[in-house]
C-alpha cells in the first residue's frame, strides 16, 4: 500500500554533512487514505543493537519530533510535491554511523517507537569516519 525508498547514504568524515532522502509512494497515498494523518520517521540501527529513533514528521501539517541525540544537528523536512522526506544531517559524528531507515505510520500522533510504524524502507548506510 505504501512504499518507501531511502537514498543518500555514504561515507563521510566527522564534521561533514549528508542529506538522506525517503521517496514515498503507493496506492494508499494516491487514493488519499492518509489525508487525515500520516507520519514519516527516520530510525537507525547498528549491528547487534536495537533500532533507534532519529526524527519524524507529520506528512499532513509538518510537525516534527527529534531524538535528543540529534537535536540541533539534524533537520527533517518534507516536499509534498516530490513526495519525499529529507533528513539533513550536519556535524556528523562517528556515533552517527548506522543503517538509516525511513518508515511510515498512519497514527494521528507522531511516534518515536518503531512498532507503531507499518511501512519500512530497505535502509541506506551512513558511515562517519573519525
Amino acid at each position: 500500500q505504501v512504499q518507501l525508498v531511502e537514498s543518500g547514504g555514504g561515507l563521510v568524515q566527522a564534521g561533514d554533512s549528508l542529506t538522506l532522502s525517503c521517496a514515498v509512494s503507493g496506492r494508499a497515498l494516491d487514493l488519499g487514505w492518509f489525508q487525515q494523518s500520516f507520519n514519516v520517521g527516520w530510525f537507525r540501527q547498528t549491528s547487534g543493537k536495537e533500532r533507534q529513533f532519529v526524527a519524524a514528521i507529520s506528512w499532513v501539517n509538518g510537525d516534527t519530533v527529534y531524538a535528543d541525540s540529534v537535536k540541533g544537528r539534524f533537520t527533517i523536512s518534507r516536499d509534498i510535491v516530490k513526495s519525499t522526506v529529507f533528513l539533513q544531517m550536519n556535524s556528523l559524528k562517528p556515533g552517527d554511523t548506522a543503517a538509516y531507515y525511513c518508515a511510515g505510520d498512519a497514527s494521528p500522533e507522531i511516534h518515536s517507537v518503531d512498532y507503531h510504524y507499518d511501512y519500512w524502507g530497505q535502509g541506506t548506510q551512513v558511515t562517519v569516519s573519525s
